[in-house]
């Protein structure tokens, strides 16, 4: 049951509600000079509304596959931000992807939480492959989750976690986090940083340099 102070006229996961202050604190750092980010995987929208009423100074373009976006949508029209455009649909397997703000030629920031686990692993190839044409040549990529380090699992929970996964989709698990920075780097964004987060989850937040 959601809690009791949960809006009735919404979807609501109590996660977003516990991890929106410390994944805040990274964005801020990051995104500080930022203009635009495409969400990918918006889930409730909850999170959105949070980060860019908290960054006004972001275009926040939420995204998801389409059966999300009832629900996204009701959250962005409640909170009435000016900075966060009617979200988009895209499932990453298949696109399209969706186009920046006007007069921007690309995305400069990318930010997903809790979406590799739930992806098939070709799935999550696929992801990086769009965000290969979606993202600027500086663009920031933050991505929130749990991650195995060295193919190992980081803790107890995690590794129960994984196998509530696979028992309900064999496509989906934990990732490991040198695979996905090997696919991150195929597109030219280079690992900056790796912050530990509540529930043994973390934050990578990637870089792309420009071809000189």
């Amino acid at each position: 049951m959601p809690p009791s102070d949960a809006p009735h006229d919404r979807p609501f996961a109590p996660s977003c509600e516990r991890n929106r202050a410390p994944i805040l604190e990274v964005l801020q750092t990051y995104f500080r000079d930022r203009h635009a980010v495409l969400e990918i995987g918006s889930g409730t929208g909850q999170h959105a509304v949070h980060f860019a009423e908290a960054m006004p100074w972001l275009q926040w373009q939420c995204s998801d596959r389409a059966q999300q976006l009832a629900g996204i949508t009701r959250w962005l029209d409640a909170a009435g931000l000016a900075n966060t455009p009617a979200p988009v649909v895209l499932d990453v397997a298949t696109g399209p992807w969706p186009r920046p703000p006007a007069g921007l030629a690309a995305f400069d920031a990318a930010f997903t939480a809790n979406t590799l686990h739930i992806m098939s692993w070709p799935a999550v190839e696929a992801c990086f492959a769009g965000l290969d044409t979606a993202l600027a040549a500086d663009a920031t990529l933050v991505v929130y989750g749990p991650f195995n380090v060295g193919g190992t699992y980081t803790s107890d929970s995690n590794r129960d976690f994984d196998g509530w996964l696979k028992a309900r989709d064999p496509d989906s698990g934990i990732r490991d986090l040198e695979a996905v920075d090997a696919l991150a780097a195929k597109i030219g964004l280079h690992l900056r940083d790796d912050i530990a987060m509540p529930s043994h989850n973390r934050c990578l937040v990637w870089r792309r340099q420009p071809m000189r």
